[in-house]
């Protein structure tokens, strides 16, 4: 991905481009064009492809798109071909929650048995709502964070993990540099954060793990959509940081993080940006200053994973890619957008074959135990043409925390070095348990009863 940068520069046309397209598009089914008697599995589109978020909506339901025609241009999933609609949220709680309710039911009658709201503020608005309409709530690394308990939360899946496994992970990274745990007691980390749900998600984890380990965390908010952050820097210039962990989203506010930060003399290699801050339209606004950034990743960026390269010779060598700019295939947003599609296409596949349905759609409750039914293992991985892409992972009946490790990546002006292997939490134990509690106190106050999960039989 050599030409990443120049590829990008163009990216606030294509941006402009791409949202009249949606709008266009956005009512109608845009799947290959089924036959007359074929089955069809309808999926709803929530999208995000106007406004300061705008480069993370492009991608990742351009990712997702893309994927789902692939699988219908190959034969859909077993002779069933997908359909979707969509519906522009802005990123905004209240329109997703306006959006779920208009997609429930699709164009071909369908209701829909899955939803992606890419951020957190929307995944709160609607999560309470997945039980009595009996649709997967699909967390693809965002979320509420205690969701991984699927005793608690039977309808929501964090297939790429949560919040408090990814900032568990670069504490454990920083730990790693500085030579080990011992060494973190009495450094100072700053978590800088968007002032949301989305902002404030991992700070359970991280004052946890700051108590335990002696670091002192220094919590600094900047009101959404963080392109205002001179006051938030100079705070941190006095406060002199090790370290700072930045959960920003939106091209605007992460690249200025990075502009704000060369100004007050804040070392970049000392700047760990979160999953969902972290992209390639995220880094080349920033020109020069964002070298050296390091950023989490749950979906390795690349065009040589065979996945990607086929949906490039198919879909976009037949002129039905969905990105208007194609040099952003293979990039973050886009990678992660089809990662969280192939979980949609292989819950559907495993709910086919549990329920004796190969051939025909799902319902909810189908769909969800085809979901919790997920094996993400190595093997299947190498056959879908993403091993090394995403983590493996599996669900069960318990466990929805899905893969629980990431890879650090650092950039180099150009494009993102991947500079770790798949790593988690330092005590992912520790973790799992405040999750347990988290959950046990949602139940309790809301009068629900957990339920019972048969053993592992991993």
């Amino acid at each position: 991905m050599t030409e990443t940068r120049e590829a990008l520069r163009g990216f606030g046309r294509g941006v402009r481009v791409a949202a009249a397209a949606a709008f266009a598009a956005g009512a109608a089914l845009l799947a290959a064009a089924p036959g007359a008697d074929a089955a069809e599995q309808y999926f709803p589109i929530p999208s995000s492809r106007v406004g300061p978020f705008s480069a993370m909506g492009t991608g990742y339901y351009g990712g997702i798109i893309d994927y789902l025609t692939y699988v219908n241009m190959t034969g859909g999933v077993n002779g069933v071909q997908l359909v979707w609609a969509e519906c522009e949220t802005e990123y905004n709680a209240a329109r997703t929650a306006e959006c779920y309710q208009r997609l429930m039911v699709g164009p071909n009658g369908q209701r829909m048995v899955v939803f992606d709201t890419l951020g957190t503020p929307g995944a709160y608005a609607v999560i309470n709502r997945m039980a009595e309409d009996q649709v997967v709530l699909a967390q693809y690394g965002y979320g509420r964070t205690d969701a991984a308990d699927g005793t608690v939360w039977p309808w929501v899946f964090n297939a790429a993990s949560h919040y408090w496994d990814q900032i568990a992970m670069k504490l454990a990274f920083m730990a790693e540099q500085e030579g080990g745990v011992e060494n973190m007691r009495g450094k100072k980390v700053v978590h800088l954060h968007i002032d949301s749900a989305f902002g404030r998600e991992p700070l359970p984890a991280m004052r946890a793990i700051a108590e335990e380990w002696g670091l002192n965390l220094v919590e600094i908010a900047i009101p959404s959509p963080g392109l205002e952050q001179q006051s938030q820097w100079l705070q941190i210039r006095r406060e002199r940081p090790d370290w700072v962990t930045f959960y920003c989203a939106g091209s605007g506010m992460c690249s200025t993080g990075m502009t704000a930060a060369a100004r007050v003399n804040f070392p970049r290699d000392r700047m760990i940006y979160v999953t969902f801050g972290g992209a390639e339209e995220d880094m080349v606004p920033a020109g020069d200053a964002g070298v050296g950034t390091y950023v989490v990743a749950n979906a390795v960026p690349g065009r040589d994973f065979p996945l990607v390269q086929e949906i490039e010779r198919v879909v976009y060598g037949a002129g039905r890619g969905n990105l208007s700019n194609p040099e952003r295939v293979g990039t973050v947003y886009w990678n992660r957008g089809v990662g969280a599609a192939v979980a949609w296409i292989e819950a559907l596949r495993n709910a086919q074959e549990m329920f004796d349905k190969v051939g025909q759609p799902v319902t909810g409750a189908e769909f969800r135990d085809g979901y919790e039914a997920l094996d993400m293992n190595a093997a299947r991985l190498e056959e879908l043409g993403v091993a090394e892409m995403i983590a493996p992972y599996r669900m069960t009946c318990a466990e929805h925390g899905g893969a629980r490790k990431f890879r650090m990546m650092q950039w180099d002006g150009t494009q993102f070095q991947v500079v770790s292997d798949w790593m988690g939490p330092n005590d992912p134990d520790m973790i799992s348990e405040m999750i347990r509690e988290s959950a046990a106190r949602f139940a309790e106050e809301n009068g629900i009863t957990p339920r019972e999960c048969p053993p592992d039989p991993a």
